[in-house]
Parts: C-alpha cells; sequence; structure tokens
C-alpha cells in the first residue's frame, strides 16, 4: 500500500500508512488522522477491545442463554473498531448489538483503498465490505451474532435509550477539533443510556475530559496508553 494517497471523490481524506503496516485515513481539512500514526490497528486493539471490550466477554457478557452486548461507538470512522469487536466476540462465541453514529461517511473510493488491509482474513474482509455496503440508520446482520445499526446522525442530536449500552467506544475526533462533542452534557446523556456497571473507554487523557466525565457521574481510571501515548481513559457507570 502506498504510504499516502488521495481520495478524489468525496470529503477530501487521504489513506496514510501507520508504524504497524495497518492503513488509517488523514484529513487535511482538520490535521487529523482517524487513529494513531504509529499503528492504527494496534490503538485500537489496546484501548476499545483490550480495555473496554475483552474484560466484558470474560466476565460472560453477551453468551448464550443471555440478552446481547450493547455496544454503543461515537466515530463509526472506517470501521476497524467494529471489525476488532466482531473478531474478539466470533472467538467466545458472544452475541452483540452495535450502534455506531458517523456524521461524515467515508467515499467510496476511501473505503476500496482501505478493503486491502483484510485481504489475509477473509472472514473481516466480507465483513468490511459488508459494514460499508449496509444502509444506514437500519439495523442488519454482520453475521447472525453481530447485529449492526450505523446511524448518520450527530449523536448529541438523537434520543439514546435509556439503562441500555453495556460499552461505549468514545472514538471521536480529538479535543480541540471537535470540541462539542466532548462536553459535559454529552458524556450526562451517554450516562443516562449506560446501564449499570457499563464501560466507556477513549483513547484521549486530557484532563478537562475526565474532569468532565466525572463531572457527569462516571468514574474515571488512568491506564496505559498505546504505543506513542502515554495514557488513555476507561470510566464506567456505578452498578
Amino acid at each position: 500500500m502506498d504510504d499516502q494517497r488521495t481520495i478524489s471523490d468525496g470529503p477530501k481524506v487521504e489513506v496514510r500508512a501507520t508504524a504497524d503496516g495497518s492503513p488509517t485515513l488523514y484529513v487535511p481539512a482538520l490535521h487529523e488522522h482517524y487513529h494513531s500514526t504509529h499503528g492504527a490497528r494496534q490503538e485500537s486493539a489496546h484501548v476499545f477491545i483490550a480495555a473496554g471490550l475483552r474484560p466484558l466477554l470474560e466476565a460472560g457478557l453477551g453468551q448464550p442463554g443471555d440478552g446481547p452486548m450493547h455496544i454503543l461507538e461515537v466515530g463509526l470512522g472506517t470501521g476497524l473498531n467494529a471489525l476488532l469487536t466482531l473478531e474478539a466476540a466470533q472467538a467466545t462465541g458472544a452475541r452483540l448489538t452495535y450502534d455506531g453514529y458517523e456524521t461524515y461517511p467515508l467515499p467510496p473510493a476511501a473505503i476500496s483503498a482501505l478493503r486491502p488491509q483484510w485481504a489475509d482474513k477473509p472472514a473481516l474482509s466480507a465483513a468490511f465490505a459488508a459494514l460499508h455496503a449496509s444502509p444506514w440508520n437500519t439495523a442488519g446482520e454482520l453475521t447472525p451474532a453481530f447485529l449492526l445499526t450505523k446511524i448518520q446522525l450527530p449523536v448529541e442530536d438523537d434520543n439514546l435509550p435509556a439503562g441500555y449500552y453495556d460499552l461505549i467506544y468514545f472514538d471521536a475526533f480529538a479535543p480541540e477539533k471537535q470540541p462539542e462533542l466532548w462536553t459535559e452534557a454529552i458524556f450526562q446523556q451517554l450516562y443516562a443510556a449506560a446501564a449499570p456497571g457499563a464501560v466507556l473507554v477513549s483513547y484521549c487523557a486530557q484532563g478537562q475530559f475526565r474532569r468532565n466525565l466525572r463531572a457527569a457521574g462516571w468514574r474515571t481510571e488512568k491506564l496505559p496508553g498505546p504505543p506513542g501515548k502515554r495514557e488513555m481513559t476507561r470510566a464506567r457507570k456505578p452498578a
């Protein structure tokens, strides 16, 4: 894959290789990457899978005989978090519902340019294609155990179900790029939508972010960050 490739159709984005060999997108207008340049896939696996999803899977959430685990992602983006979530859940037999909010869907050329990263994993390559082909604002199965709903709407403009989500991936662009998504009001909204004992994880370690989380009722903790980042944040809603 080229280190950099400009996508011509839709909003201007560039495909760029990251240090672990996996690609990410760069938005020149925001001077912002979708993932860490130190490694897109390893950042996602560290922050969202290892710190967020895996402990809940190990606790038995989503197993047959119980209801599915409900996941909310703010910032669906390239679908990387969703696909790694699918892979991890399949290894345990867990059932999931996955609601991903995204205000700016990817242009088709960007989707085509990103698909080769899954060439060594045919099942995930097929899931990547299905994820991006699925219609917006309609629930559909990526697999019989993974129900996906892509929502093209700012999360703050939607009425989220109360006490519903077991896990929240907060993967919006950085606070200085999308300040409207990092407010105390947003985290109050997410707190109300979270089930008792729910977990929220984010790559961000900014002090104001954590203060806003705590003001909304979340209990925060610092965890070691992925390569290139000293810390990340995990928060919990009291059970």
